[in-house]
């Protein structure tokens, strides 16, 4: 019977086991995140333009036009003019989780 709970249990817990911080993501600390590292450049809260004549996009286009997989290739990667930040798997998780609600 102890067995079964556990088994049970294990079942239950599977998906986010195998989906790693994404159960965990919190958009709270993403929006600090974004406002400590990514303020300097972007937008990141507020209406902006679709497009910026100069400078990167807005963190709202950015919502609009990457889903959450391209998303976690751009930050896993240094690229471009951005500085490398080194953001932990968590904190990457954390920024898409807040760009996510600004969808």
């Amino acid at each position: 019977m102890i067995r079964n709970f556990f088994l049970a249990a294990a079942w239950a817990l599977l998906p986010a086991w195998l989906v790693p911080g994404a159960a965990s993501a919190d958009a709270g600390d993403g929006a600090r995140l974004a406002k400590q590292w990514c303020a300097n450049c972007h937008v990141i809260d507020g209406a902006a333009p679709a497009t910026m004549p100069q400078g990167p996009p807005s963190f709202r286009t950015i919502a609009g036009h990457l889903d959450a997989d391209q998303l976690r290739a751009f930050l896993t990667h240094p690229h471009g003019a951005m500085p490398d930040l080194a953001l932990t798997r968590a904190e990457i998780d954390d920024l898409i989780a807040y760009i996510a609600t600004l969808r």
